[in-house]
């Protein structure tokens, strides 16, 4: 479980700085871009369960805090609930190539903004995703057309999937 845990948040932090650096410079709309650590995270939690999901969404939420200029602690709350949910679906369906990781990015993009909406209301300064923007219905089809292949390549590294008995 710990092998896995490292390597989610080392896979993500990796994500995030491609995200905000070579990502931003081919971005198709107004700077969106795929946010391909919560896919990353998605799949960690997905295959190995809840308790994986929480504590590298927690670690990489902190990587994520120290890279960008959020509060401290704003994206640990927000990627260890995805996590906790994402986890949850463990063993309840068959991943197949196109569907379900469509299906849990997409999900996962959309709970991420409303967490954002309701932290927003409780503290003013948090940002939040406009529900009827486009950026946001971007982030999540780009999300949606980058999982099938994300969850593909990670499948195929065996540090995050889950060790066979």
């Amino acid at each position: 479980m710990i092998r896995n845990i490292v390597w989610t948040v080392i896979l993500c932090t990796v994500a995030t700085i491609l995200e905000s650096t070579l990502f931003v410079k081919i971005a198709i709309f107004k700077g969106v871009v795929p946010d391909i650590a919560l896919c990353i995270l998605v799949y960690s939690a997905y295959v190995n369960g809840t308790m994986t999901g929480q504590v590298s969404g927690f670690f990489s939420g902190l990587c994520r805090d120290f890279l960008s200029g959020a509060p401290l602690g704003l994206n640990c709350l927000v990627r260890t609930l995805i996590g906790a949910f994402a986890g949850i679906f463990k063993g309840a369906f068959f991943l197949d190539f196109f569907i379900i990781p469509v299906i849990l990015c997409t999900l996962a993009t959309i709970i991420k903004a409303v967490i954002y909406f309701i932290l927003h209301l409780i503290i003013v300064t948090v940002p939040i995703y406009s529900l009827t923007s486009p950026v946001f219905w971007i982030e999540v089809g780009l999300n949606a057309l980058s999982s099938p292949l994300l969850f593909l390549i990670l499948k195929q590294f065996k540090y995050i999937s889950p060790g066979r008995r």
